[in-house]
């Protein structure tokens, strides 16, 4: 890279750190903190969304699955589109409606009003590690890709790639514990715009120069990459399965929900989250996944298109291309960092968001935990596995007992926290290999999430049946949507 774009990029760090620093005066409660004050427009919470979902993992993720498969890797994002659309119809009227009758925070919150403080606490002590152990994933895979495009010497004295770990995480961190919710979504507004124009105005058409163009790119490729059903049933289910329920449950996502003003400002953002997600990005990344596969056909799937960007383009976009992919990484760290300081503060420890001095505590206890996060992520990735088994816990165990919070009228307790622990411990045991799956089951290929999903569901399924319990909140949902 020309000196040129290390300066751009070093610009872009800067600017994010200001940005941080500009909202620092301008917190007055935990709610102005956490929540944006509850009163950010949905093209802000939108963007926010596409770019925490999507993230690092999916964008450098999405360009390896065209690398390797072609376009039909673009159905990875179609899950997004999913879920934000689904969740904008069933789950974002409910939720608002408990919201502004309880005044919910955190979506641990949401488990408490309807099945008690044992199901909150335990969802809120899983959402937090998993979601500290997500932002040291997402912190080491940002200090990998500058390593590997940002610096060619080793220097100060250490490896580049804990140099940069500190760089990318101290930046990240810094201008979080700053800005708050509102500082991050308002730069994630600005991230996902830098790597969606990015991708799609700058890096996709000198790619495509550089292959010939589109009848280049068919002439060098296998058909299979252009069909869009080139994708096997078990992946397709393990995607839909394991990626999709993700929308019921992130506590990134209620966090958004709570920082709109109404359900029509929540509905507008989920929308517009979900088309950006898919066809936009999702096309654009597989596409430049493609083009890599021809140019450098020896690389790494994932490693290819940092590399063809950093050699391919002219100085300066190199520079703002590259930014791109390190915003969206950052895009997703600070709005796991969030989540995990608002599970800690709010939920486990129970400091009140009208606390005059919560926005301190705050603060500290985000620090901390990216602290916390670059530690983990510095030590080894056998670290970062286990911390991220409470991730998988919390995919397989928190979403039929979310289902039952809000739709499931008779379930209760008991029931909720059994399903949460069979489904959650399951998911760990096949993970970690202490319960082996049977051959059959093991030939099938699907996830092991699933097979947590499908326990937590039958066990949810015999409670329901055995202790059936009905509670006023519920009622008063049913008896909302009969009048309107």
């Amino acid at each position: 890279m020309h000196y040129f774009d290390y300066a751009i990029f070093a610009c872009y760090l800067i600017g994010l750190l200001a940005f941080g620093y500009y909202h620092f005066r301008r917190h007055q409660s935990g709610e102005d903190y956490y929540l944006g004050g509850r009163n950010i427009k949905a093209r802000h919470v939108g963007f926010s969304i596409a770019a925490t979902d999507v993230g690092g993992g999916f964008s450098i993720g999405l360009a390896g699955l065209g690398f390797s498969m072609g376009l039909s890797g673009a159905w990875l994002l179609f899950t997004g589109l999913l879920g934000a659309w689904l969740s904008a119809v069933w789950l974002l009227p409910r939720v608002k409606f408990l919201e502004g009758k309880h005044g919910l925070s955190t979506y641990p919150e949401l488990l408490k009003i309807r099945f008690g403080t044992k199901v909150a606490m335990l969802a809120a002590m899983i959402s937090c590690i998993g979601y500290l152990g997500f932002t040291g994933a997402q912190m080491l895979a940002g200090a990998k890709l500058a390593a590997a495009t940002l610096l060619t010497e080793p220097a100060l004295g250490i490896s580049n790639l804990q140099l940069m770990l500190w760089v990318i995480g101290g930046v990240t961190i810094l201008y979080t514990v700053f800005g708050g919710l509102k500082a991050v979504i308002y730069t994630d507004s600005v991230q996902w715009l830098i790597l969606l124009a990015g991708m799609s105005l700058f890096a996709l058409p000198y790619a495509l120069d550089a292959v010939g163009g589109w009848q280049g790119l068919m002439d060098s490729l296998p058909a299979s990459y252009f069909s869009l059903t080139a994708i096997s049933p078990v992946l397709a289910i393990n995607w839909l399965l394991t990626i999709t329920p993700i929308w019921l449950i992130a506590m990134t996502l209620y966090q958004r929900m709570f920082a709109c003003r109404d359900t029509q400002t929540a509905k507008r953002a989920w929308y517009l989250a979900g088309f950006l997600e898919f066809p936009l990005m999702a096309v654009s990344g597989v596409i430049l996944g493609m083009c890599a596969r021809v140019l450098l056909p020896d690389m790494e799937p994932e490693m290819a298109v940092p590399a063809m960007i950093r050699d391919l383009l002219p100085i300066g976009i190199t520079g703002i291309i590259i930014a791109a992919y390190f915003s969206a990484i950052m895009s997703t760290a600070d709005s796991c960092l969030m989540a995990a300081s608002a599970n800690l503060t709010q939920d486990v420890l129970k400091i009140p968001a009208s606390h005059s001095r919560t926005v301190r505590i705050s603060m500290i206890a985000t620090a901390l935990l990216g602290l916390a996060a670059i530690l983990l992520a510095s030590q080894a990735n056998q670290v970062l596995d286990a911390i991220l088994y409470a991730y998988g816990f919390m995919v397989s165990g928190l979403v039929f007992p979310t289902l039952a919070a809000l739709f499931w009228p008779k379930v209760g307790a008991g029931t909720a926290l059994a399903s949460m622990l069979s489904g959650g411990l399951c998911a760990i045991a096949l993970m970690t290999g202490l319960l082996p799956l049977p051959e059959i089951l093991t030939a099938l290929g699907l996830d092991v999430s699933i097979y947590g999903l499908a326990l937590s569901a039958l066990i949810m399924l015999i409670g329901y049946k055995i202790s059936p319990e009905l509670t006023a909140d519920v009622q008063d949902v049913e008896a909302n949507y009969e009048r309107n």
